[in-house]
């Protein structure tokens, strides 16, 4: 193998731990405006099948309205926000905390998208990253996705299992 070829091969190896963990694939997002939160899931746990997703919602994330997902059943779990929210008009001070797929099979060579509405909030900083935790369940072990950076370390797949997270931006 030539020496190119083996640094290829080597960068490609190097950056697949951090392709592996589920993902948000927009990368960004506009504080005060709705928000597509479209979480990408690789592969399984170590071969094994994924058959629950669960996505904690972060304060300040709220009207949550997940996607169906054909195979899968979808559950929420409510409560009560750490703040009031206005939204249309209404005063909001509850509303979806978590989100979970369940029922369906992604096998490990497959990979498969989980997708929800959002608004974030006003109340949201801009220039921050915004992280959403993702516990993935599999018919045997489970890979959590909770890892969040500490304030002001800005978001980094070093660690072994980081949380998915937006970048939030100023309203125009």
């Amino acid at each position: 193998m030539s020496k190119r070829a083996c640094l290829i091969l080597m960068a490609a190896l190097a950056a697949s731990p951090a392709a592996a963990h589920v993902s948000l694939e927009t990368k960004q997002a506009t504080v005060g405006a709705s928000y597509k939160a479209v979480f990408t899931v690789p592969h399984g746990c170590a071969g094994s099948p994924t058959v629950r997703i669960r996505v904690q919602i972060p304060e300040g994330v709220i009207a949550v309205k997940p996607m169906p997902k054909a195979g899968w059943n979808v559950d929420v779990v409510e409560g009560k926000y750490a703040n009031e929210y206005d939204y249309h008009g209404n005063k909001l001070s509850s509303g979806v905390k978590e989100v979970a797929w369940s029922g369906g099979k992604l096998l490990d060579k497959h990979y498969d998208e989980f997708v929800m509405r959002t608004v974030l909030t006003d109340r949201l900083k801009p220039g921050t990253t915004l992280y959403f935790p993702v516990v993935q369940e599999c018919e045997t072990g489970v890979s959590r996705w909770i890892e969040i950076p500490a304030e002001g370390a800005g978001h980094s797949h070093e660690g072994k299992s980081p949380a998915p997270g937006v970048k939030l931006l100023p309203k125009p």
